[in-house]
């Protein structure tokens, strides 16, 4: 670096270029849809924690996943929204940007970990149902969702550090609405190849190795639900089942199209819309198929409403 050279101590978020009155309007609309993530995931924690019956190991990763996308939306959105009001300094120092980056990779490489993990669990509750209540034992699930979150930490932590051995000294504006790592590699002073190297390496352990585990998973799912003679029963599974995939097929097709695909093929301005996507309505929407599409939590919600009615 020259002597003229000075490093950069904080990064300008340049968000989303667009009118005054859209940035307020879009300020109001991401403000509702946070607050129903929140609502939404609380109500799923809730119904876990008050219901003895949601007291198995697929409501236990389930709220696993409630908390994710919790942390996930409450890391990235509220200082979007901050940005999108009436503040007109949008910057954000280096030390908070880095945290922002490394929760925010925290959180996607756990949730992709914790998605296989739900479908470890279905594959065994319905192709194995003999063994399922010996294998998928309280201490086991406690030790699959405790590696998922180390595996998940570990990851992003690697990510960090290969962010902070680059010299950044100009220019310090982040054409992104959050830290997104990606934008933030555009701004060094120095070749970020290594940086890439392992950005691909890990999207192919964290997002292609898990996809195809929970591919092959649900393909001897389909399988064995076909092969259940009573009606009830295929119900029953292919409800909870395909609420698992809708999650699954919304959270790993935004990422891989994010973080695989050729950059030439998606402009700035979209993988803003992408990250969009992931940051804040797949956490929205995750609850919301969780309730529709699943007979157990809608009974369950039942039945603390009539608790609650009776008292």
């Amino acid at each position: 670096m020259t002597e003229n050279q000075t490093w950069v101590t904080e990064f300008i978020l340049l968000g989303f270029p667009l009118s005054l009155r859209i940035q307020m309007l879009l300020s109001r609309l991401f403000s509702l849809l946070y607050v129903f993530t929140l609502l939404g995931n609380g109500a799923i924690l809730g119904l876990i924690w008050l219901d003895s019956r949601l007291h198995t190991p697929m409501y236990f990763f389930l709220s696993h996943l409630a908390i994710i996308d919790i942390s996930y939306a409450s890391n990235n959105v509220p200082k979007m929204l901050t940005n999108l009001g009436l503040n007109k300094r949008k910057t954000i120092s280096f030390v908070p940007c880095t945290m922002q980056t490394f929760l925010y990779m925290a959180f996607a490489h756990t949730e992709c970990l914790i998605l296989v993990m739900m479908s470890y669990d279905r594959y065994m509750a319905i192709c194995h149902p003999l063994q399922y209540s010996v294998i998928m034992r309280w201490g086991v699930c406690t030790v699959l969702a405790v590696t998922s979150w180390a595996c998940g930490s570990l990851l992003a932590l690697v990510h960090v550090v290969l962010i902070l051995r680059l010299p950044f000294c100009g220019p310090h504006e982040i054409n992104h609405f959050f830290c997104e790592i990606l934008s933030v590699l555009k701004l060094a002073c120095a070749d970020t190849w290594l940086n890439q190297v392992v950005i691909f390496a890990a999207s192919v352990f964290i997002l292609v190795g898990p996809l195809c585990l929970v591919l092959v998973s649900y393909s001897r799912i389909l399988a064995a639900i076909l092969r259940i003679q009573s009606g009830e029963g295929r119900r029953k599974a292919f409800s909870t089942c395909s609420s698992h995939l809708c999650v699954v097929g919304l959270f790993f097709g935004s990422a891989i199209v994010m973080y695989m695909a050729p950059k030439s093929c998606h402009p700035e301005e979209q993988q803003k819309v992408l990250s969009l996507f992931y940051s804040l309505f797949n956490p929205m929407l995750n609850p919301l198929i969780y309730s529709l599409r699943n007979a157990e939590v809608k009974g369950a919600l039942k039945r603390v409403l009539w608790k609650q009615r009776s008292k």
